[in-house]
Formats: structure tokens, C-alpha cells, sequence
């Protein structure tokens, strides 16, 4: 019986670099999937929890936020394209027009774990990544979350009405909590076995090493 690596991937779908660590995690899974079973839940994190409707432009955003110029967010920008590329996500090339609140998307995460399981969990999260950076199109409105769930293969109608209640909001907001109080304060941050933290879209070879050095411990 291959032994069980369990991963708290915690993120945002606002964090672009979150995607980088998604893809590059997937390629060290795949390489050791003959060795180690994989158990991935994904948890949620919020880059802009006050974030209000209608988002704000992306490059007024990261300047204000980053203190940097026009011209250094989009060579920035620019290098995290190729990052993903690497990783599997094919970025809009004009790159993301605005930022938005996530947490009806983290509560769409939150349902497809509970009612379905981690690989469909898995599957809403790529799509929703795909939804904010390779699609580039406006979070707040709800046919493009509910677009994501149908290409996931989820119940659109079941995720309708979750985004027109309050659904797992006291849920999401606890597990927010947890890994606030646990000290984490940027994603992607990488839990593994509930032990050692991994931090930041770190390359495959570096989860690759982490999981061989684990598996000896196990």
C-alpha cells in the first residue's frame, strides 16, 4: 500500500503566482504518482477580503499596493505569463483588466469538496485560476463563476443558489481564520502531512524533493 501525502494548498484565485505553484505541484504529483498517494484540499486565503464590487483596475491596483511603476508591474507581469505557460496556464496576454472579491469563489470551493470531493474540488479550482487570469473576465458577475462550475462538470443550478444565499460563508470564514491564526500571511502556502510548510509557486523539482524526503519519514 503506497503511503499518503496529505497537501493544504492555501490560496487565492486572485494570486496569480498561486497558479505558477498549482501547475508546477501537479507536475511533481504526477511524477511520484507511482510512489505516494496525493490527498489535495484546497483552502482558502483572500489577497483583498475588502474588495468591493466591481473590483478596481488591475494596474492602478498593484501599483498602489506594491509600490511599484507602470512599467515594473507589466515586465512583472510579463515574466509570471511564462512562469504559467511552464505550468499550464496560458495567461490572457493583455493580462488581467481587474481585480476582485473572491470570496463567492471560495465558497464554490468550499461546496464542490463537500458535496462532491477533492478531485472535483481540484477541477473547479483550475477552471476558476482559468476563469481570472486566461479568460481575464469580470468576477463579480455571476455567469462566469457559474460557467467555471459547468466546465468543471458541477451542478450549475446547485452553485446558483449558493451564490444567491449565504451559503458555507461562516465555513469559509472559519478555515480563513485557521491559517490567518497559524501565521499565514501570503499564498501560496503549502501544508504537508499537517507539518512542514512549503511557501511561495516554488519549481517542481523543489515539491519533488519535499515529497521524497517525506515519504523516507512516513
Amino acid at each position: 500500500m503506497k503511503p499518503i501525502i496529505k497537501i493544504d494548498f492555501v490560496s487565492d484565485i486572485a494570486c496569480p503566482w498561486c497558479a505558477v505553484g498549482l501547475g508546477n505541484l501537479k507536475q511533481a504529483m504526477e511524477e511520484l504518482k507511482d510512489n505516494v498517494d496525493f490527498e489535495v484540499h484546497f483552502r482558502p486565503f483572500e489577497l483583498n477580503p475588502n474588495m468591493p464590487q466591481g473590483g478596481q483596475d488591475a494596474i492602478e491596483h498593484l501599483t498602489e499596493k506594491y509600490g511599484l511603476t507602470v512599467d515594473q508591474v507589466k515586465v512583472n507581469q510579463a515574466n509570471i505569463r511564462t512562469k504559467a505557460l511552464d505550468a499550464g496556464f496560458e495567461f490572457h496576454p493583455e493580462g488581467r483588466k481587474r481585480v476582485y472579491n473572491t470570496f463567492d469563489a471560495h465558497r464554490l470551493l468550499y461546496w464542490a469538496a463537500k458535496e462532491y470531493d477533492l478531485q472535483k474540488q481540484a477541477t473547479l479550482k483550475a477552471e476558476l485560476l482559468n476563469t481570472y487570469f486566461c479568460l481575464a473576465v469580470n468576477l463579480d458577475d455571476q455567469k462566469n463563476l457559474i460557467d467555471a462550475v459547468t466546465r468543471a462538470g458541477l451542478d450549475h443550478q446547485r452553485a446558483q443558489a449558493i451564490l444567491n444565499g449565504d451559503e458555507f460563508t461562516s465555513e469559509v470564514r472559519a478555515e480563513e481564520m485557521t491559517y490567518t491564526k497559524a501565521g499565514i500571511s501570503s499564498v501560496p502556502s503549502i501544508i504537508l502531512n499537517e507539518q512542514y510548510l512549503l511557501q511561495g509557486a516554488q519549481p517542481p523539482e523543489s515539491f519533488i524533493n519535499a515529497f521524497e524526503q517525506l515519504i523516507q519519514k512516513i
